[in-house]
């Protein structure tokens, strides 16, 4: 295998891995409690990884092989197809249990795009901002147009699936409408807090994911809150996120997120949506050398 493929699994692996025994974690599954989910643990999140582990590895090869100067537009739809495939095994190891389907779509467009620059600029490890900013940029392409694509001709449609109707009614476009302009929620916010945190606080790895995943939380539009609570609550965690990352540092957010957990989960609520986005930021931060 080459060894920069390996790596990028490897980093891909690791950031999948850490956003899950990250606690605590408000509302979602941790090394601590199952959060405000009843049909899932993180065992059920190991059985989820290791099924798509080996479609990680293949999103990196079609980004690899893909031929110099080729459609980005038709690498996206080959790491789609492979994506349909890659969640159909995680539907098969977790008995038909979501866990990872936003997560493996945006880790099928961005380790595709990852590989590609690599094979066709000869990068090397660490990033530098620059050169993300470039992978980012290439992702853009890959899916660009895309919720055009997916959501034209709502109207005619007898049923709407959950994405649809959120689109229709809010103008939501979810995980789709951020693929297509390149993550900036990962970009500018996301990369600049770790890049900052992750050296002013070195010892304290965790706190620092933590603290930015509430951060994400006051930004990002997670479109698991909006499902389970509606669009009332949406904004309501976000305030309360906001509240909380303002008034925490690293060394004190997780006696903060216990307390935040409890209401969460008495709510029933789930800000999937940011463990997401966590989980690549953690596979971008490796790329740059911070974790």
């Amino acid at each position: 295998m080459n060894k920069k493929i390996k790596q990028l699994t490897q980093y891909a692996h690791k950031a999948i891995l850490y956003e899950v025994i990250l606690s605590p974690k408000p509302g979602l599954v941790d090394r601590f409690n199952t959060g405000s989910h009843h049909d899932m643990d993180i065992f059920t999140f190991m059985d989820a990884i290791n099924a798509l582990m080996p479609y990680f590895h293949q999103y990196l090869m079609l980004g690899y092989e893909h031929p110099s100067g080729g459609d980005p537009k038709e690498l996206f739809l080959k790491t789609r197809d492979a994506g349909i495939d890659a969640e159909h095994a995680m539907m098969e190891a977790t008995h038909k249990i979501n866990t990872h389907k936003g997560a493996n779509f945006s880790f099928a467009v961005i380790l595709a795009a990852t590989a590609y620059g690599i094979k066709q600029k000869n990068l090397k490890f660490p990033f530098t901002k620059e050169e993300t900013e470039e992978l980012f940029d290439y992702v853009s392409l890959m899916c660009a147009g895309l919720v055009t694509e997916d959501f034209s001709n709502l109207d005619q449609k007898e049923t709407l699936s959950y994405g649809e109707r959120l689109f229709q009614e809010y103008g939501i476009s979810g995980i789709r409408g951020v693929a297509e302009n390149g993550y900036p929620i990962l970009t500018k916010v996301m990369l600049p807090y770790l890049r900052e945190n992750l050296q002013k606080y070195p010892n304290h790895r965790e706190g620092v994911l933590l603290h930015c995943l509430v951060l994400t939380m006051s930004q990002a539009e997670d479109t698991n809150l909006i499902h389970r609570g509606g669009i009332t609550a949406f904004y309501q965690v976000r305030e309360e996120a906001q509240a909380i990352y303002e008034a925490n540092t690293p060394k004190t957010i997780r006696k903060a997120l216990k307390k935040y957990d409890e209401v969460l989960i008495e709510r029933h609520l789930s800000p999937g949506g940011a463990a997401d986005l966590l989980s690549l930021a953690i596979y971008v931060a490796q790329l740059e050398g911070l974790l």
